[in-house]
Protein backbone atom coordinates (compact mmCIF):
# COMPACT_ATOMS: atom_id res chain seq x y z
CA UNK A 1 0.00 0.00 0.00
CA UNK A 2 2.08 3.67 -1.08
CA UNK A 3 1.80 6.31 0.92
CA UNK A 4 1.26 9.77 -0.82
CA UNK A 5 4.12 12.36 -1.23
CA UNK A 6 2.94 15.86 -2.31
CA UNK A 7 4.71 16.49 -5.76
CA UNK A 8 5.46 19.79 -3.87
CA UNK A 9 8.27 20.46 -6.07
CA UNK A 10 6.67 20.53 -9.44
CA UNK A 11 4.01 22.49 -7.37
CA UNK A 12 6.27 25.34 -6.71
CA UNK A 13 7.83 24.91 -10.29
CA UNK A 14 4.11 25.36 -12.35
CA UNK A 15 3.08 27.79 -9.87
CA UNK A 16 5.80 30.48 -10.05
CA UNK A 17 7.70 29.34 -13.46
CA UNK A 18 5.13 29.01 -15.29
CA UNK A 19 1.46 29.98 -14.15
CA UNK A 20 2.91 33.80 -13.19
CA UNK A 21 2.81 33.48 -9.07
CA UNK A 22 4.46 36.39 -8.87
CA UNK A 23 1.35 38.18 -11.15
CA UNK A 24 -0.95 37.05 -9.35
CA UNK A 25 0.82 37.90 -5.26
CA UNK A 26 0.58 41.67 -7.21
CA UNK A 27 -3.18 41.54 -7.76
CA UNK A 28 -5.50 43.68 -5.16
CA UNK A 29 -5.98 41.75 -1.94
CA UNK A 30 -3.03 39.58 -2.76
CA UNK A 31 -0.05 41.90 -0.78
CA UNK A 32 0.82 38.97 1.93
CA UNK A 33 0.88 36.30 -1.24
CA UNK A 34 5.00 36.21 -1.06
CA UNK A 35 7.19 32.89 -2.35
CA UNK A 36 8.08 32.01 1.02
CA UNK A 37 4.40 31.73 2.38
CA UNK A 38 3.26 29.65 -0.54
CA UNK A 39 5.94 27.44 0.08
CA UNK A 40 5.20 27.21 3.80
CA UNK A 41 1.29 25.94 2.93
CA UNK A 42 2.23 24.05 0.26
CA UNK A 43 4.89 22.25 3.16
CA UNK A 44 2.01 22.17 5.23
CA UNK A 45 -0.96 20.94 3.18
CA UNK A 46 1.32 18.02 2.02
CA UNK A 47 2.05 17.08 5.93
CA UNK A 48 -1.24 17.04 6.19
CA UNK A 49 -2.20 14.73 3.53
CA UNK A 50 0.38 12.49 3.50
CA UNK A 51 0.12 11.97 7.56
CA UNK A 52 -3.72 12.27 8.12
CA UNK A 53 -5.64 11.57 5.03
CA UNK A 54 -3.36 9.43 3.19
CA UNK A 55 -3.29 6.91 5.91
CA UNK A 56 -7.38 7.12 5.47
CA UNK A 57 -7.76 6.25 2.44
CA UNK A 58 -7.72 2.37 1.99
CA UNK A 59 -9.76 2.05 5.00
CA UNK A 60 -12.25 4.16 4.25
CA UNK A 61 -12.43 2.41 1.04
CA UNK A 62 -13.05 -0.61 2.60
CA UNK A 63 -15.10 -0.11 5.39
CA UNK A 64 -17.32 2.90 3.59
CA UNK A 65 -20.31 5.05 4.90
CA UNK A 66 -23.10 3.78 6.60
CA UNK A 67 -26.38 4.10 6.77
CA UNK A 68 -28.55 3.05 9.59
CA UNK A 69 -32.25 4.44 10.72
CA UNK A 70 -32.71 7.38 8.39
CA UNK A 71 -28.66 8.82 9.77
CA UNK A 72 -25.04 8.47 8.16
CA UNK A 73 -21.74 7.22 9.77
CA UNK A 74 -18.79 7.98 8.10
CA UNK A 75 -15.72 5.68 8.19
CA UNK A 76 -13.29 5.21 11.05
CA UNK A 77 -11.39 7.91 11.45
CA UNK A 78 -12.76 9.89 9.52
CA UNK A 79 -14.78 13.14 11.98
CA UNK A 80 -10.73 13.26 13.75
CA UNK A 81 -9.96 13.82 10.49
CA UNK A 82 -12.45 16.48 9.60
CA UNK A 83 -11.99 17.95 13.00
CA UNK A 84 -8.25 18.68 12.05
CA UNK A 85 -9.04 19.88 9.03
CA UNK A 86 -11.19 22.67 10.19
CA UNK A 87 -9.68 23.37 12.92
CA UNK A 88 -6.32 24.10 10.74
CA UNK A 89 -8.34 26.44 8.97
CA UNK A 90 -8.24 24.38 5.19
CA UNK A 91 -11.49 24.88 4.55
CA UNK A 92 -11.11 28.51 4.88
CA UNK A 93 -8.34 28.83 2.80
CA UNK A 94 -9.97 30.64 -0.31
CA UNK A 95 -13.23 32.06 1.29
CA UNK A 96 -14.09 35.87 1.66
CA UNK A 97 -11.92 37.10 4.54
CA UNK A 98 -15.25 39.21 5.95
CA UNK A 99 -17.26 35.73 6.96
CA UNK A 100 -13.72 34.24 8.37
CA UNK A 101 -11.80 32.95 5.15
CA UNK A 102 -8.25 33.52 4.64
CA UNK A 103 -8.61 35.06 0.67
CA UNK A 104 -5.62 33.03 -0.65
CA UNK A 105 -5.71 33.11 -4.48
CA UNK A 106 -6.85 30.54 -5.97
CA UNK A 107 -4.16 29.26 -7.56
CA UNK A 108 -3.01 28.49 -4.47
CA UNK A 109 -5.87 26.87 -3.19
CA UNK A 110 -6.29 24.91 -6.35
CA UNK A 111 -2.35 23.27 -5.33
CA UNK A 112 -3.99 22.63 -2.11
CA UNK A 113 -6.85 21.08 -3.20
CA UNK A 114 -4.67 18.81 -5.91
CA UNK A 115 -3.25 17.18 -2.14
CA UNK A 116 -6.47 16.39 -0.69
CA UNK A 117 -7.81 14.65 -3.73
CA UNK A 118 -4.88 12.87 -3.81
CA UNK A 119 -4.29 11.65 -0.55
CA UNK A 120 -7.86 10.79 0.18
CA UNK A 121 -10.77 11.89 -2.94
CA UNK A 122 -14.11 10.55 -1.07
CA UNK A 123 -12.55 12.86 2.23
CA UNK A 124 -11.90 16.07 -0.19
CA UNK A 125 -15.46 15.75 -1.74
CA UNK A 126 -17.16 17.40 1.78
CA UNK A 127 -15.21 20.08 1.59
CA UNK A 128 -15.56 20.44 -2.43
CA UNK A 129 -19.37 20.56 -2.23
CA UNK A 130 -19.08 23.29 0.64
CA UNK A 131 -17.09 25.05 -1.51
CA UNK A 132 -19.32 25.75 -4.09
CA UNK A 133 -22.42 26.97 -1.55
CA UNK A 134 -20.55 29.27 -0.16
CA UNK A 135 -19.44 30.51 -3.89
CA UNK A 136 -23.15 30.91 -4.62
CA UNK A 137 -24.04 32.46 -1.19
CA UNK A 138 -21.36 34.71 -1.27
CA UNK A 139 -22.70 36.01 -4.97
CA UNK A 140 -26.63 35.72 -4.61
CA UNK A 141 -27.69 34.86 -1.33
CA UNK A 142 -29.46 37.17 0.88
CA UNK A 143 -27.91 39.27 3.90
CA UNK A 144 -29.65 37.24 6.28
CA UNK A 145 -28.49 33.84 4.01
CA UNK A 146 -24.91 35.37 4.40
CA UNK A 147 -25.10 36.39 7.89
CA UNK A 148 -27.02 32.90 9.21
CA UNK A 149 -24.58 30.51 7.27
CA UNK A 150 -21.40 31.39 5.64
CA UNK A 151 -18.99 32.22 8.97
CA UNK A 152 -19.73 28.88 9.93
CA UNK A 153 -19.54 26.90 6.53
CA UNK A 154 -16.20 28.75 6.03
CA UNK A 155 -15.32 27.72 9.57
CA UNK A 156 -15.74 23.76 8.81
CA UNK A 157 -18.71 24.01 11.54
CA UNK A 158 -21.29 23.30 8.93
CA UNK A 159 -21.18 21.65 5.32
CA UNK A 160 -23.01 21.98 2.22
CA UNK A 161 -24.60 20.23 -0.83
CA UNK A 162 -26.12 20.97 -4.01
CA UNK A 163 -29.04 19.51 -4.72
CA UNK A 164 -29.97 19.15 -8.57
CA UNK A 165 -30.32 15.09 -9.84
CA UNK A 166 -34.03 13.41 -9.15
CA UNK A 167 -35.23 10.06 -10.29
CA UNK A 168 -36.63 10.93 -13.15
CA UNK A 169 -34.11 14.05 -14.22
CA UNK A 170 -30.92 13.36 -14.29
CA UNK A 171 -28.62 15.64 -16.66
CA UNK A 172 -31.51 17.20 -18.00
CA UNK A 173 -32.92 19.35 -15.11
CA UNK A 174 -35.98 20.66 -17.14
CA UNK A 175 -37.56 17.48 -15.98
CA UNK A 176 -36.85 18.88 -12.01
CA UNK A 177 -40.40 18.27 -9.93
CA UNK A 178 -39.28 19.29 -6.42
CA UNK A 179 -41.67 21.83 -5.60
CA UNK A 180 -41.78 24.91 -3.48
CA UNK A 181 -44.97 26.50 -1.95
CA UNK A 182 -44.40 29.68 -0.04
CA UNK A 183 -45.64 30.38 3.33
CA UNK A 184 -46.25 33.94 3.63
CA UNK A 185 -43.41 35.09 5.46
CA UNK A 186 -40.73 34.92 3.27
CA UNK A 187 -40.00 31.34 4.21
CA UNK A 188 -41.13 28.37 1.95
CA UNK A 189 -41.85 24.73 2.71
CA UNK A 190 -40.33 22.46 0.04
CA UNK A 191 -41.29 18.51 -0.87
CA UNK A 192 -39.72 16.14 -3.74
CA UNK A 193 -36.70 13.99 -3.62
CA UNK A 194 -32.91 13.95 -4.63
CA UNK A 195 -30.72 11.33 -5.50
CA UNK A 196 -26.30 11.74 -6.10
CA UNK A 197 -26.07 13.84 -3.19
CA UNK A 198 -22.58 14.00 -2.10
CA UNK A 199 -22.44 14.10 1.51
CA UNK A 200 -26.09 15.09 1.80
CA UNK A 201 -26.26 13.50 5.08
CA UNK A 202 -23.07 12.87 7.46
CA UNK A 203 -21.66 12.63 11.41
CA UNK A 204 -19.12 15.17 10.77
CA UNK A 205 -21.16 18.53 11.77
CA UNK A 206 -23.86 19.70 12.97
CA UNK A 207 -25.53 21.15 10.59
CA UNK A 208 -25.82 20.71 6.51
CA UNK A 209 -26.86 23.02 4.50
CA UNK A 210 -28.65 22.53 1.48
CA UNK A 211 -29.01 24.22 -1.85
CA UNK A 212 -32.22 22.93 -3.79
CA UNK A 213 -33.48 23.16 -7.12
CA UNK A 214 -37.13 23.15 -6.63
CA UNK A 215 -40.42 24.94 -8.64
CA UNK A 216 -42.63 27.79 -7.30
CA UNK A 217 -46.35 27.25 -7.83
CA UNK A 218 -46.24 29.69 -10.67
CA UNK A 219 -43.33 28.77 -12.35
CA UNK A 220 -42.82 28.57 -15.89
CA UNK A 221 -42.19 25.55 -17.60
CA UNK A 222 -39.03 23.73 -18.22
CA UNK A 223 -35.73 25.35 -17.14
CA UNK A 224 -36.73 28.88 -16.59
CA UNK A 225 -39.02 28.17 -13.83
CA UNK A 226 -36.07 26.40 -11.64
CA UNK A 227 -35.64 28.68 -8.42
CA UNK A 228 -32.74 27.99 -5.66
CA UNK A 229 -33.25 27.16 -2.10
CA UNK A 230 -31.46 27.24 1.21
CA UNK A 231 -32.60 24.21 3.35
CA UNK A 232 -30.75 23.71 6.41
CA UNK A 233 -30.99 20.20 8.35
CA UNK A 234 -31.50 21.95 11.30
CA UNK A 235 -33.26 25.10 11.37
CA UNK A 236 -31.44 27.80 12.69
CA UNK A 237 -32.58 31.05 14.90
CA UNK A 238 -31.69 34.65 14.30
CA UNK A 239 -28.67 34.42 16.94
CA UNK A 240 -27.53 31.30 15.16
CA UNK A 241 -28.23 28.90 17.29
CA UNK A 242 -29.64 25.35 15.72
CA UNK A 243 -33.33 24.92 16.46
CA UNK A 244 -35.67 21.63 15.63
CA UNK A 245 -34.16 18.87 12.71
CA UNK A 246 -35.76 20.15 9.08
CA UNK A 247 -38.11 17.86 6.91
CA UNK A 248 -34.89 16.48 4.71
CA UNK A 249 -33.64 13.40 5.65
CA UNK A 250 -31.75 10.75 4.04
CA UNK A 251 -33.67 7.75 3.10
CA UNK A 252 -30.72 5.91 1.76
CA UNK A 253 -26.75 5.78 0.18
CA UNK A 254 -25.48 4.26 -2.70
CA UNK A 255 -23.32 1.34 -3.14
CA UNK A 256 -20.94 2.52 -5.88
CA UNK A 257 -18.19 1.18 -7.38
CA UNK A 258 -15.95 3.64 -6.04
CA UNK A 259 -15.42 6.41 -3.97
CA UNK A 260 -17.33 4.09 -1.35
CA UNK A 261 -15.88 6.62 1.76
CA UNK A 262 -18.31 9.60 0.68
CA UNK A 263 -21.97 9.07 1.19
CA UNK A 264 -24.01 9.27 -1.95
CA UNK A 265 -27.49 10.35 -0.26
CA UNK A 266 -31.17 9.76 -1.46
CA UNK A 267 -32.31 12.75 0.45
CA UNK A 268 -36.59 13.09 1.23
CA UNK A 269 -37.73 16.68 1.02
CA UNK A 270 -41.11 17.31 3.07
CA UNK A 271 -42.38 13.93 3.90
CA UNK A 272 -43.08 14.70 7.42
CA UNK A 273 -45.11 18.48 6.24
CA UNK A 274 -42.59 20.24 4.07
CA UNK A 275 -39.29 21.34 4.66
CA UNK A 276 -38.19 24.64 5.88
CA UNK A 277 -36.23 26.68 3.38
CA UNK A 278 -35.60 30.33 1.80
CA UNK A 279 -35.33 31.61 -1.22
CA UNK A 280 -31.64 32.11 -2.88
CA UNK A 281 -31.60 35.57 -5.19
CA UNK A 282 -34.64 35.86 -7.45
CA UNK A 283 -37.38 33.71 -8.23
CA UNK A 284 -37.08 31.27 -11.51
CA UNK A 285 -33.25 32.00 -12.02
CA UNK A 286 -31.96 28.91 -10.13
CA UNK A 287 -30.25 27.35 -13.49
CA UNK A 288 -28.25 30.12 -13.29
CA UNK A 289 -27.25 30.27 -9.71
CA UNK A 290 -26.40 26.55 -9.68
CA UNK A 291 -23.77 27.46 -12.41
CA UNK A 292 -21.71 29.44 -10.13
CA UNK A 293 -21.41 26.31 -7.86
CA UNK A 294 -21.11 23.80 -11.37
CA UNK A 295 -18.80 25.69 -12.65
CA UNK A 296 -16.56 25.80 -9.15
CA UNK A 297 -17.22 21.70 -9.10
CA UNK A 298 -16.38 21.14 -12.90
CA UNK A 299 -12.71 22.77 -12.07
CA UNK A 300 -12.65 20.91 -8.63
CA UNK A 301 -13.64 18.12 -10.58
CA UNK A 302 -10.73 18.04 -13.30
CA UNK A 303 -8.64 18.49 -10.77
CA UNK A 304 -9.77 15.17 -9.07
CA UNK A 305 -8.63 13.67 -12.57
CA UNK A 306 -5.41 15.07 -12.24
CA UNK A 307 -5.34 14.23 -8.26
CA UNK A 308 -5.90 10.74 -8.89
CA UNK A 309 -3.70 10.32 -11.56
CA UNK A 310 -0.66 11.68 -9.61
CA UNK A 311 -1.72 8.94 -7.21
CA UNK A 312 -1.87 6.57 -9.05
CA UNK A 313 1.60 7.60 -11.10
CA UNK A 314 3.53 7.33 -7.33
CA UNK A 315 1.92 4.09 -6.57
CA UNK A 316 2.54 2.69 -10.29
CA UNK A 317 6.41 4.12 -9.68
CA UNK A 318 6.82 2.39 -6.37
CA UNK A 319 5.70 -0.69 -7.26
CA UNK A 320 7.89 -0.62 -10.26
CA UNK A 321 11.01 0.36 -8.70
CA UNK A 322 10.61 -2.58 -6.21
CA UNK A 323 9.23 -5.33 -8.43
CA UNK A 324 12.27 -7.90 -9.45
CA UNK A 325 10.90 -9.74 -12.76
CA UNK A 326 13.29 -10.78 -15.73
CA UNK A 327 16.40 -9.63 -16.96
CA UNK A 328 17.22 -6.54 -18.91
CA UNK A 329 16.16 -6.54 -22.59
CA UNK A 330 19.98 -6.74 -24.78
CA UNK A 331 21.74 -7.60 -21.01
CA UNK A 332 22.92 -11.08 -21.95
CA UNK A 333 23.09 -13.53 -18.63
CA UNK A 334 22.20 -10.61 -16.66
CA UNK A 335 20.38 -11.15 -13.32
CA UNK A 336 17.16 -9.95 -12.83
CA UNK A 337 15.85 -6.66 -12.54
CA UNK A 338 13.41 -4.13 -11.02
CA UNK A 339 10.55 -4.34 -13.56
CA UNK A 340 11.74 -0.14 -14.13
CA UNK A 341 14.23 -1.20 -16.24
CA UNK A 342 12.23 -3.09 -18.73
CA UNK A 343 11.22 -0.43 -21.61
CA UNK A 344 7.83 -0.78 -21.66
CA UNK A 345 7.19 -0.25 -18.15
CA UNK A 346 8.81 2.63 -18.87
CA UNK A 347 6.68 3.61 -21.74
CA UNK A 348 3.87 3.35 -19.15
CA UNK A 349 5.48 5.26 -16.42
CA UNK A 350 6.43 8.24 -18.68
CA UNK A 351 2.63 8.30 -20.09
CA UNK A 352 1.51 8.78 -16.79
CA UNK A 353 4.16 10.81 -15.81
CA UNK A 354 3.32 13.02 -18.74
CA UNK A 355 -0.14 13.39 -18.57
CA UNK A 356 -0.26 14.22 -14.89
CA UNK A 357 2.28 16.95 -15.28
CA UNK A 358 0.49 18.46 -18.09
CA UNK A 359 -3.00 18.52 -16.73
CA UNK A 360 -1.42 20.16 -13.94
CA UNK A 361 0.31 22.78 -16.07
CA UNK A 362 -2.94 23.88 -17.98
CA UNK A 363 -4.97 23.78 -14.83
CA UNK A 364 -3.06 25.75 -12.31
CA UNK A 365 -2.99 28.05 -15.68
CA UNK A 366 -6.52 28.06 -15.84
CA UNK A 367 -6.56 28.64 -11.99
CA UNK A 368 -4.08 31.77 -12.23
CA UNK A 369 -5.90 33.37 -14.97
CA UNK A 370 -9.01 33.12 -12.49
CA UNK A 371 -7.73 35.51 -10.16
CA UNK A 372 -6.41 37.50 -12.81
CA UNK A 373 -10.23 37.85 -14.21
CA UNK A 374 -11.30 38.48 -11.04
CA UNK A 375 -9.12 40.86 -9.31
CA UNK A 376 -7.11 43.12 -12.37
CA UNK A 377 -7.47 46.35 -12.41
CA UNK A 378 -7.90 46.64 -16.34
CA UNK A 379 -11.06 45.44 -17.25
CA UNK A 380 -9.50 44.34 -20.99
CA UNK A 381 -6.86 42.37 -19.36
CA UNK A 382 -10.31 40.93 -16.76
CA UNK A 383 -12.52 40.13 -20.04
CA UNK A 384 -9.82 38.63 -21.93
CA UNK A 385 -8.71 36.37 -18.79
CA UNK A 386 -12.14 35.29 -18.41
CA UNK A 387 -12.91 34.08 -22.05
CA UNK A 388 -9.52 32.01 -21.33
CA UNK A 389 -11.16 30.65 -18.07
CA UNK A 390 -14.48 29.91 -19.97
CA UNK A 391 -13.05 28.19 -22.34
CA UNK A 392 -11.26 26.06 -20.61
CA UNK A 393 -13.46 25.10 -17.71
CA UNK A 394 -14.69 22.14 -19.69
CA UNK A 395 -11.14 20.73 -20.92
CA UNK A 396 -10.33 20.55 -17.21
CA UNK A 397 -13.03 19.33 -16.57
CA UNK A 398 -13.33 16.57 -19.34
CA UNK A 399 -10.31 15.66 -20.63
CA UNK A 400 -8.52 15.52 -17.29
CA UNK A 401 -11.02 13.30 -15.72
CA UNK A 402 -11.16 10.89 -18.97
CA UNK A 403 -6.90 11.25 -18.49
CA UNK A 404 -7.38 10.09 -15.24
CA UNK A 405 -9.19 6.99 -16.08
CA UNK A 406 -6.67 5.69 -18.72
CA UNK A 407 -3.80 6.56 -15.97
CA UNK A 408 -5.25 4.45 -13.21
CA UNK A 409 -5.75 1.61 -15.50
CA UNK A 410 -2.05 2.29 -16.64
CA UNK A 411 -1.16 1.94 -12.99
CA UNK A 412 -3.13 -1.25 -12.58
CA UNK A 413 -1.47 -2.46 -15.78
CA UNK A 414 2.21 -1.65 -14.44
CA UNK A 415 1.19 -4.03 -11.66
CA UNK A 416 0.47 -6.66 -13.81
CA UNK A 417 -1.99 -9.70 -11.92
CA UNK A 418 -1.09 -7.85 -8.33
CA UNK A 419 -3.14 -4.62 -9.88
CA UNK A 420 -6.11 -6.82 -9.96
CA UNK A 421 -5.54 -7.52 -6.56
CA UNK A 422 -7.90 -5.00 -3.75
CA UNK A 423 -4.71 -4.96 -1.51
CA UNK A 424 -2.28 -3.58 -3.33
CA UNK A 425 -4.56 -0.27 -3.85
CA UNK A 426 -4.08 0.20 -7.20
CA UNK A 427 -7.50 -1.13 -8.27
CA UNK A 428 -8.77 1.70 -5.96
CA UNK A 429 -7.45 4.63 -8.18
CA UNK A 430 -8.88 3.16 -10.72
CA UNK A 431 -12.26 2.75 -9.40
CA UNK A 432 -12.63 5.83 -7.91
CA UNK A 433 -11.62 7.79 -10.95
CA UNK A 434 -14.54 6.18 -12.93
CA UNK A 435 -17.28 8.54 -11.55
CA UNK A 436 -15.08 11.64 -12.61
CA UNK A 437 -15.63 11.61 -16.31
CA UNK A 438 -19.58 11.75 -15.42
CA UNK A 439 -20.64 13.48 -12.33
CA UNK A 440 -20.56 17.37 -12.33
CA UNK A 441 -21.83 16.55 -16.45
CA UNK A 442 -20.55 13.98 -18.83
CA UNK A 443 -17.88 14.52 -20.81
CA UNK A 444 -20.20 14.67 -23.93
CA UNK A 445 -21.99 17.51 -21.93
CA UNK A 446 -18.58 19.28 -21.38
CA UNK A 447 -17.97 18.86 -25.06
CA UNK A 448 -21.22 20.20 -26.09
CA UNK A 449 -20.75 23.28 -23.83
CA UNK A 450 -17.67 23.78 -25.31
CA UNK A 451 -18.69 23.95 -28.98
CA UNK A 452 -21.67 25.57 -28.16
CA UNK A 453 -21.52 28.47 -25.70
CA UNK A 454 -17.70 28.55 -26.63
CA UNK A 455 -16.50 27.99 -29.59
CA UNK A 456 -19.35 28.60 -31.71
CA UNK A 457 -20.64 31.20 -29.65
CA UNK A 458 -18.28 33.70 -30.03
CA UNK A 459 -17.05 32.94 -33.70
CA UNK A 460 -13.71 31.04 -32.18
CA UNK A 461 -12.18 34.47 -30.82
CA UNK A 462 -10.81 32.80 -27.41
CA UNK A 463 -10.05 29.38 -28.92
CA UNK A 464 -7.83 31.27 -31.60
CA UNK A 465 -5.98 33.43 -29.32
CA UNK A 466 -4.84 29.90 -27.71
CA UNK A 467 -3.71 28.64 -31.21
CA UNK A 468 -1.89 31.48 -31.83
CA UNK A 469 -0.37 31.36 -28.46
CA UNK A 470 0.06 27.79 -29.22
CA UNK A 471 1.95 28.64 -32.72
CA UNK A 472 3.98 31.17 -31.21
CA UNK A 473 5.51 28.78 -27.72
CA UNK A 474 6.33 25.90 -30.92
CA UNK A 475 8.22 28.69 -32.67
CA UNK A 476 10.28 29.59 -29.53
CA UNK A 477 10.82 25.82 -28.91
CA UNK A 478 12.44 25.85 -32.66
CA UNK A 479 14.83 27.98 -31.86
CA UNK A 480 16.24 26.46 -29.57
CA UNK A 481 19.25 23.92 -30.32
CA UNK A 482 18.67 20.20 -29.32
CA UNK A 483 16.77 17.06 -30.78
CA UNK A 484 14.31 17.22 -28.29
CA UNK A 485 13.22 20.93 -28.49
CA UNK A 486 12.79 20.43 -32.93
CA UNK A 487 10.71 17.17 -32.01
CA UNK A 488 8.37 19.47 -29.69
CA UNK A 489 8.48 22.54 -32.22
CA UNK A 490 7.08 19.88 -34.79
CA UNK A 491 5.07 18.22 -32.78
CA UNK A 492 3.34 21.45 -31.60
CA UNK A 493 3.08 22.79 -35.01
CA UNK A 494 0.92 20.08 -36.49
CA UNK A 495 -1.14 19.86 -33.17
CA UNK A 496 -2.22 23.62 -33.71
CA UNK A 497 -2.91 23.13 -37.49
CA UNK A 498 -4.73 19.77 -36.90
CA UNK A 499 -6.98 22.35 -33.83
CA UNK A 500 -7.27 24.96 -36.29
CA UNK A 501 -9.09 22.38 -38.88
CA UNK A 502 -11.31 21.48 -36.36
CA UNK A 503 -11.91 25.31 -34.92
CA UNK A 504 -13.07 25.81 -39.13
CA UNK A 505 -15.09 22.72 -39.29
CA UNK A 506 -16.99 23.73 -36.29
CA UNK A 507 -17.39 27.23 -37.11
CA UNK A 508 -18.96 26.12 -40.57
CA UNK A 509 -21.30 23.40 -39.36
CA UNK A 510 -22.79 24.14 -35.96
CA UNK A 511 -25.31 26.41 -36.86
CA UNK A 512 -26.18 24.18 -39.94
CA UNK A 513 -25.79 20.67 -39.05
CA UNK A 514 -25.83 20.98 -34.94
CA UNK A 515 -26.14 16.77 -34.99
CA UNK A 516 -22.93 16.58 -37.27
CA UNK A 517 -20.64 19.24 -35.26
CA UNK A 518 -21.73 17.78 -32.21
CA UNK A 519 -20.66 14.00 -33.33
CA UNK A 520 -17.24 14.79 -33.06
CA UNK A 521 -17.86 16.75 -29.67
CA UNK A 522 -15.57 14.59 -27.72
CA UNK A 523 -12.70 14.18 -30.04
CA UNK A 524 -12.76 17.95 -30.17
CA UNK A 525 -12.52 18.18 -26.08
CA UNK A 526 -9.70 15.60 -26.46
CA UNK A 527 -7.91 17.63 -29.12
CA UNK A 528 -7.98 20.71 -27.42
CA UNK A 529 -6.94 19.39 -24.38
CA UNK A 530 -4.10 17.41 -25.71
CA UNK A 531 -3.08 20.71 -27.43
CA UNK A 532 -3.17 22.71 -24.31
CA UNK A 533 -1.72 20.21 -22.38
CA UNK A 534 1.22 20.16 -25.08
CA UNK A 535 1.53 23.80 -24.92
CA UNK A 536 2.30 23.97 -21.14
CA UNK A 537 4.60 21.08 -21.66
CA UNK A 538 6.61 22.81 -24.68
CA UNK A 539 6.56 25.96 -22.56
CA UNK A 540 7.87 23.81 -19.41
CA UNK A 541 10.43 22.83 -21.44
CA UNK A 542 11.63 26.03 -22.43
CA UNK A 543 11.35 27.62 -18.83
CA UNK A 544 13.85 24.67 -17.70
CA UNK A 545 15.93 24.97 -20.67
CA UNK A 546 16.71 28.56 -19.63
CA UNK A 547 17.29 27.66 -16.41
CA UNK A 548 19.86 24.94 -16.88
CA UNK A 549 21.43 27.75 -19.07
CA UNK A 550 21.62 30.01 -16.12
CA UNK A 551 23.38 27.52 -14.15
CA UNK A 552 20.68 27.23 -11.33
CA UNK A 553 20.30 24.50 -8.98
CA UNK A 554 18.71 21.06 -9.80
CA UNK A 555 19.74 20.51 -13.18
CA UNK A 556 18.31 16.92 -13.01
CA UNK A 557 14.69 18.42 -12.38
CA UNK A 558 15.00 20.79 -15.35
CA UNK A 559 16.66 18.09 -17.57
CA UNK A 560 13.22 15.70 -16.68
CA UNK A 561 10.98 18.50 -17.36
CA UNK A 562 12.72 18.78 -21.15
CA UNK A 563 12.76 14.99 -21.73
CA UNK A 564 8.87 14.58 -20.38
CA UNK A 565 7.84 17.56 -22.61
CA UNK A 566 9.58 15.46 -25.66
CA UNK A 567 7.91 12.31 -24.23
CA UNK A 568 4.59 13.99 -24.31
CA UNK A 569 4.74 15.69 -28.01
CA UNK A 570 5.86 12.10 -29.52
CA UNK A 571 3.20 10.06 -27.44
CA UNK A 572 -0.11 12.99 -27.09
CA UNK A 573 0.86 15.52 -29.50
CA UNK A 574 1.45 13.04 -32.68
CA UNK A 575 -2.32 12.15 -31.64
CA UNK A 576 -3.57 15.73 -32.71
CA UNK A 577 -4.29 14.72 -36.48
CA UNK A 578 -6.30 11.69 -35.92
CA UNK A 579 -8.31 13.53 -33.26
CA UNK A 580 -9.32 16.25 -35.82
CA UNK A 581 -9.92 13.76 -38.76
CA UNK A 582 -12.74 12.55 -36.46
CA UNK A 583 -14.04 15.85 -35.52
CA UNK A 584 -14.53 16.71 -39.54
CA UNK A 585 -15.25 13.21 -41.01
CA UNK A 586 -16.73 11.19 -38.09
CA UNK A 587 -20.31 12.45 -38.48
CA UNK A 588 -21.25 10.14 -41.17
CA UNK A 589 -19.69 6.96 -39.63
CA UNK A 590 -21.86 8.18 -36.33
CA UNK A 591 -25.03 9.08 -37.89
CA UNK A 592 -26.00 7.14 -40.83
CA UNK A 593 -26.18 3.39 -39.20
CA UNK A 594 -30.28 3.31 -38.40
CA UNK A 595 -31.46 2.41 -35.04
CA UNK A 596 -32.43 -0.85 -36.08
CA UNK A 597 -29.10 -2.28 -36.81
CA UNK A 598 -27.19 -1.47 -33.64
Amino acid sequence: MSTYIGPIRDMQFVMKELAGLDEVAALPGNEEVSSDLVDAILEEAGRFATEVLSPLNHSGDQEGARWSEGAVKTASGWKEAYRQFSAAGWTAIAAAPEYGGQGLPKLLSTAVMEMWKSANMAFSLCPMLTGGAIEALMLRGSDEQKSLYLTKMISGEWTGTMNLTEPQAGSDLAAVRTRAEPQGDGSYKLFGQKIFITYGDHDLTDNIIHLVLARLPDAPEGVKGISLFAVPKFLVGADGSLGARNDVHCVSIEHKLGIHASPTCVLAFGDKGGAVGTLVGEANRGLEYMFIMMNEARFAVGMEGLALSERAYQHALGYARERVQGTEAGVRGGGKVAIIRHPDVRRMLMSMKSQTEAMRALAYVVAAATDLAHHHPDPEVRAERQAFVDLMIPVVKGWSTENAIDVASTGVQVHGGMGYIEETGAAQHLRDARITSIYEGTTAIQANDLLGRKVARDGGQAIKAVIASVRQTAAEAGSLDGPAFKAIQNALADAARALEQAVDFVLDTYGTDIKAASAGSVPFLKLLGIVAGGWQMARAAIVARNALASGKEQSSFYQGKIITARFFADHYLSLSAGLSHAVVYGAAGTLDLPEELF
